[in-house]
């Protein structure tokens, strides 16, 4: 699959009806869009960005393209952003080059377990994981939630965070921005919480499918 993806974050003051509806008709607008290989609306979460009560003012879309050209004319073309140009009050846009991976998402990974990507010194890192929770192991997952939220919003470097998810409860994910990769290797390897979190979910088999992808902030602007 390409290589080439695209995270848009949108915010909602007003028209948050309409964006709401449009978790269940999105993919209407995607149907045969030339170089969109992968894409996923999806819904995030309230309070500090992992909260079990959604987020109706922000919604985020996952797309990842076959190349540069391709994504750059949904940008300024497509008639699903066209529509969100004109109903979100910002829009914020990620332009990512992933490097790590592993795992699938719906039984695929979108961003290629066969990476090679040269190395990128001074940019910042975004990282993405997404999980499918077992129904029998919903209560351990949302339990361990609070204290991974704590633990992230302390740790050194990260600038951005935030739950996202397609199902509630079922499927989630969560999106975070750091500063280098520096910061998020010292908290992968020694934040015990998250260790034992990380530890649980293998031993206690929390998920039915998960995701883990690293990549480089090429790109952080607002389209709108």
């Amino acid at each position: 699959m390409g290589n080439v993806v695209n995270f848009y974050i949108f915010k909602f003051q007003k028209n948050k009806f309409w964006a709401f509806s449009k978790m269940g008709t999105y993919r209407q607008y995607l149907k045969n869009v030339k170089g969109l290989k992968f894409y996923r609306l999806l819904g995030t979460g309230g309070s500090s960005g992992f909260g079990l009560y959604p987020d109706f003012k922000t919604y985020c879309f996952l797309s990842v393209w076959e190349n540069n050209n391709d994504a750059n004319y949904f940008i300024r073309k497509n008639e699903f952003l066209l529509k969100y140009l004109k109903k979100a009050d910002e829009i914020r846009l990620l332009s990512l080059t992933p490097f790590q991976s592993r795992g699938k998402w719906a039984g695929i990974n979108p961003f290629s377990n066969n990476l090679d990507v040269p190395k990128k010194k001074n940019l910042k890192i975004a990282i993405l994981t997404r999980a499918r929770i077992s129904p029998i192991k919903l209560f351990r997952f949302w339990r361990s939630i609070p204290k991974a939220s704590r633990e992230i919003s302390n740790a050194k470097g990260v600038f951005f965070y935030k739950g996202i998810g397609e199902i509630p409860f079922l499927e989630q994910a969560t999106i975070s921005l750091w500063h280098s990769i520096e910061d998020v290797k010292e908290f992968a390897y020694k934040s015990d919480v998250h260790k034992n979190i990380i530890r649980k979910t293998k031993s206690e088999s929390w998920y039915l499918e998960e995701l883990f992808c690293r990549f480089y902030v090429d790109k952080d602007y607002c389209l709108k």
